[in-house]
């Protein structure tokens, strides 16, 4: 520095302060493309595993039901024939794998049971109405799971519902008073079993 002059030092140092910020924008820039960079390489990894987690959703899904679907409790039942008052129809099982003893359905896991009931009721005598009752009964209580009435002869029953029922309850069928029962179909299958004693 001992040859230059004041006029050129200070345009050094002038071209100094110029070239610093020219600098420090070029390394800013070079950090944005950076961290841009880690971005896109971030949501391209992100994209790829949930991509991965919908193949694995997808084959899990494709694959064969497992033995447990071909051992789902199940019956269906049809009658026709009478009730008595106060006495549940003896019912017998016209398919499935649910027992049924003494005309009480057998359950033997506990869990959702899809239920459906329907069929046509016609008084005996000159009533004017008649309850149709199903029930279900445990060691120790009786309780209606679901009653209706039935106005006039020949009415239709429909009944399509879902019942947590326990192991152990049986379920039953009655009415009151006295009735001819038509084509009354039953069907009691378990959706989703919790405690199984097959």
């Amino acid at each position: 520095m001992e040859g230059q002059t004041d006029a050129e030092v200070r345009n050094q140092d002038q071209m100094d302060c110029e070239r610093q910020p020219a600098e420090d924008e070029w390394k800013s820039s070079q950090r944005g493309q950076v961290r841009n960079t880690l971005h896109l390489v971030s949501a391209a990894a992100q994209w790829i595993l949930l991509l991965a987690c919908l193949v694995y959703l997808g084959i899990d899904t494709l694959q064969p039901s497992t033995p447990w679907s071909d051992k789902v409790p199940w019956t269906h039942i049809r009658y026709t024939g009478e009730s008595i008052e106060g006495v549940a129809m003896n019912l017998t099982a016209e398919l499935g794998s649910i027992q049924i003893r003494n005309g009480s359905i057998m359950i033997t896991c506990d869990g959702l049971y899809l239920v459906s009931l329907k069929g046509f009721i016609f008084f005996r005598h000159q009533q004017k109405s008649l309850k149709l009752t199903l029930g279900k009964t445990d060691s120790k209580t009786r309780t209606d799971l679901w009653e209706q009435t039935v106005q006039d002869s020949g009415e239709s029953v429909n009944l399509t519902t879902v019942l947590y029922l326990f192991a152990q309850d049986n379920i039953t069928l009655w009415t009151r008073p006295n009735a001819n029962i038509s084509d009354l179909s039953l069907s009691l299958v378990l959706l989703s079993p919790f405690v199984c004693s097959l």
